[in-house]
């Protein structure tokens, strides 16, 4: 009997051992998803920023070039 108990004891401390350090594991895992979430959302801002950026500056162009067309003489 004693040697029955102290079987499944290892077999608990293996569990509780293997659970802490899956644990573990996932606690790293969910951090390092987080710290990429963020790089990522940052990045989207620019992103978003330079395209917010660029479609102004087309516009602009756009107007030049209707003034520069308005001002051709017709044939």
């Amino acid at each position: 009997m004693d040697a029955e108990l102290a079987s499944l004891e290892q077999k608990l401390e293996l569990l509780i051992s293997q659970h802490a350090a899956a644990q573990a594991r996932l606690s790293s895992q969910y951090a390092a998803a987080q710290a990429e979430s963020q790089r990522l959302q940052e990045k989207v801002d620019a992103l978003e920023h330079a395209n917010r950026e660029l479609n102004d500056k087309l516009g602009l162009v756009g107007s030049r070039l209707e003034a520069l067309l308005a001002r051709i003489p017709e044939a």
